[in-house]
Order: C-alpha cells, then sequence, then structure tokens
C-alpha cells in the first residue's frame, strides 16, 4: 500500500519545487543545468524507444532537456494541472496554449477587452490570418460576455487575472461557467497575479500561461513562458507546438526561472505588501487624477478580488493617471525618477514604471486606446521588495517634477 503523498502549503511547495526529481549520478541539492543540444544510448533500439516514447529519455533538446522538465514538473504541481509545457517566451506559451484549443478557420475567440497589446495583436495577426475571428468584450460585465458567447459559440474564451494595465480582477469561476456552457474553453493568464496569488485552474480555467519573465523568474534575467492545462489530452498539441515551432525554452533560463521560483512566496508578499502601502499613499494625492489598484476598487470588484486573490493580497501593481492628463507630464513623471526603474516589463524585485501608452499598448490605435481608458498620463507601476519609504519618496519627487510649472530636469531656470 503507497502513502498518500503531503500537500505542502503553497510556501512550501515553491521551495521544493523540482527538488523531487530523480537525478542521475547522485543527488544535487540544486537543479543542474544540463546544456546538451543532443543524447546517446547504448544501441539503436533503445534510442529508437525513447524516440517513439516507449521509454522515458531525451533525443533532441527542442523535443525536451532535463532542466526544462524540472521546471515543467514544478509548474504543473504548483499550478494543480494535468501537464505543463515551457517555451522561450510568454508569448510563445499563449500561442502554444491557443493552438491547443484545436482553432480553425472561422473559429470565434471571445476575448478580453482589457489583455495585454501583444496578446491582442497575437490574435488579430496571426491568428486572424488564417481566418480565426476575435471578438473584444469588457469581462468585467459578465451579462455582455454571457450574451456574447450564447450569439458567437466562441471555440475560446481568453482573460487575465489581473488585466494589463487597469489592473481589473476577472472573476474566473464566473467565465469558467460562461465558457464551458457555451461549448468553449477558458485561457486565463495568470502572469500578473503569479500561482502564489491565484491558481486559476481551480476555478475552473481550462489553461493557464504566464510570462516567467515576470514574477516567476523576478530578476530581470531570464525570459520565458509556461503553458499549464487542467486536462491531459492537451499535452500532445502542447508538445507538438513546442517540438514543431521550434519555441523552446534555454535550460539556462529554465535553471534561473526555477531559482525564482523558489523565492516566489515571500518576494509575492513583500511586493503585494509594498503595492498596499503606496496605494494607500497616493489615493489622496492631489496630483494624481485616479489609482488603479485592486485593493481600493469598489465593493463589487472588491469582493471579486477577495474570491479570486490570496486573502489580504491584491497583486504587486499600481497603475496611476495623472491629474495633468497630458504625455508630457508623464514623461516628465517618468523622467524624474531616480530609483524607481524605466522599464519595459514587470514583476522584478526592484521597482519599475512603464507609459503604456508608449510601451505595452503602444500597437493599439489611440482612439481604442482611449475606449479602453488607457490615456497619455497614466502610468504602470511594478513595485519592488524595496523599502516601502524609498520607493514613496522617489515617486513623491518624481510627481513634484511632472507637476504643470515644474524646471524640467537639465534645463536652465
Amino acid at each position: 500500500m503507497t502513502e498518500d503523498k503531503h500537500e505542502f502549503d503553497m510556501l512550501t511547495e515553491l521551495v521544493r519545487s523540482g527538488s523531487d526529481q530523480e537525478l542521475p549520478a547522485g543527488q544535487p541539492t540544486s537543479t543542474p543545468i544540463y546544456a546538451a543540444a543532443t543524447y546517446t544510448y547504448e544501441s539503436m533500439d533503445q534510442m529508437d524507444k525513447v524516440f517513439s516514447g516507449e521509454l522515458p529519455g531525451y533525443v533532441y533538446t527542442r523535443h525536451g532537456n532535463p532542466t526544462v522538465t524540472i521546471l515543467e514538473d514544478a509548474m504543473r504541481v504548483i499550478e494543480s494541472g494535468a501537464t505543463a509545457r515551457a517555451y522561450g517566451s510568454g508569448m510563445a506559451a499563449l500561442h502554444a496554449a491557443l493552438f491547443a484549443c484545436e482553432l480553425s478557420p472561422g473559429s470565434v475567440v471571445l476575448a478580453s477587452q482589457d489583455l495585454y497589446g501583444a496578446t491582442t495583436n497575437l490574435l488579430l495577426t496571426i491568428f486572424g490570418a488564417f481566418g480565426i475571428k476575435s471578438v473584444f468584450v469588457d469581462f468585467s460585465d459578465l451579462e455582455s460576455v454571457r450574451a456574447k458567447a450564447v450569439e458567437l459559440k466562441p471555440r475560446v474564451l481568453i482573460a487575465e487575472t489581473i488585466s494589463n494595465p487597469l489592473l481589473k480582477v476577472c472573476d474566473i469561476d464566473a467565465c469558467a461557467e460562461i465558457a464551458h456552457t457555451a461549448g468553449a474553453r477558458l485561457i486565463i493568464d495568470n502572469t500578473f497575479a503569479s500561482p502564489y496569488l491565484c491558481q486559476p485552474l481551480k476555478h475552473g480555467a481550462d489553461l493557464v500561461v504566464h510570462s516567467a519573465t515576470k514574477f516567476l523568474g523576478g530578476h530581470a534575467d531570464a525570459m520565458g513562458g509556461v503553458a499549464i492545462s487542467r486536462d491531459e489530452f492537451d499535452n500532445p498539441a502542447l508538445t507538438g507546438v513546442m517540438k514543431l515551432v521550434g519555441g523552446v525554452l534555454s535550460p539556462w533560463e529554465a535553471h534561473e526561472i526555477l531559482r525564482g521560483i523558489k523565492t516566489l512566496g515571500v518576494r509575492m508578499d513583500r511586493h503585494c505588501e509594498n503595492a498596499k502601502a503606496l496605494a494607500a499613499h497616493l489615493d489622496s494625492d492631489a496630483r494624481i487624477g485616479r489609482v488603479y489598484f485592486p485593493g481600493r476598487a469598489g465593493e463589487a470588484e472588491s469582493a471579486i478580488a477577495a474570491r479570486m486573490l490570496r486573502p489580504e493580497n491584491f497583486g504587486a501593481l499600481i497603475s496611476i493617471e495623472l491629474k495633468d492628463n497630458s504625455r508630457v507630464a508623464a514623461f516628465r513623471f517618468m523622467d524624474g525618477l531616480k530609483l524607481v526603474v524605466r522599464s519595459t516589463s514587470l514583476g522584478d524585485v526592484f521597482t519599475s514604471a512603464l507609459h503604456p501608452a508608449t510601451a505595452s499598448h503602444r500597437d493599439l490605435s489611440p482612439a481604442r486606446r482611449r475606449e479602453l481608458g488607457i490615456s497619455d498620463a497614466l502610468i504602470r507601476i511594478s513595485v519592488g521588495i524595496e523599502s516601502v519609504r524609498d520607493i514613496i519618496a522617489d515617486i513623491d519627487q518624481a510627481l513634484a517634477a511632472a507637476a504643470p510649472g515644474a524646471v524640467a530636469s537639465g534645463s536652465s531656470a
């Protein structure tokens, strides 16, 4: 009789991720990097059986790599999925997840209007070129989502746990029910929340994707993506995209991301604590027109966040709209930052800021950005794990630099 596996707390699971793998040459206490492109065997019969899948093993790193497999297994366990595959970027992982949903010419994707700009472009330009129609709707209006699902009979619904950049929290339970009633599958991009704050598969999602470049890696030194499925039957499609499209994850990147995952829990606790304090500080600042933060949303939105996210944690991102609603003011604020890093990413240990209109949502037309509420004065802040007093002080002085009448840095009086 085998003993049931003990269910660890999430913090323990993250630290122990990948450590129960059977590795050759003893038991190293850290994950080895298998920097090999090819593998050999004692006989052709053995190699043939590994190639066919009759025996476990590796033949070519585009088909699989031991270091990458350890990361995949860790993410499968952490997200409570049946299968997981890693890719060279978050966009590659998202492409694979969409492909696994068996889209074909004439298929409809019902997408949240609040997606990352590149995700929107992936749907419209890459999948659109093959006759796949994408329809965008406000996923915070569940009745509209339900009506569109009944009308369009989509193959896929896709949304983000916490949207980019206005930080709306998706009611995944409700969206999963809508998707499954319509015979569709639900893909959730869980990058902004990370598996520490939310596990979408437990809320009914069919596939969850991450840009591992962000919170999973956490140190701005590795790029990758992961797709995790609730059902084993997705494995052939996810694996096939990995092998045939070739967007594979390097074992070096896999090692860095896996190392980042081990500290994800303690980092996210500090990220969220700092973000909550910064949001409270900025909420009454007269220089700011609006603060976007799930922990300071309305009653209905807060109730959804409380169900979807880890208790008392609302994520590490804040978006602010300057009172002086202009690109000039936004650039002055960004240029005035000294501690906070101007960066085109997020989820790192350091605090960073991004101007969505010229970065994450640059490819959307100005009219479309206005429709979505992404103004020229909107700034997205990824709150790091530094002293929150230092973060606040730097943002305060940058706000002063951005105020009307302030003298720009380097200008003569």
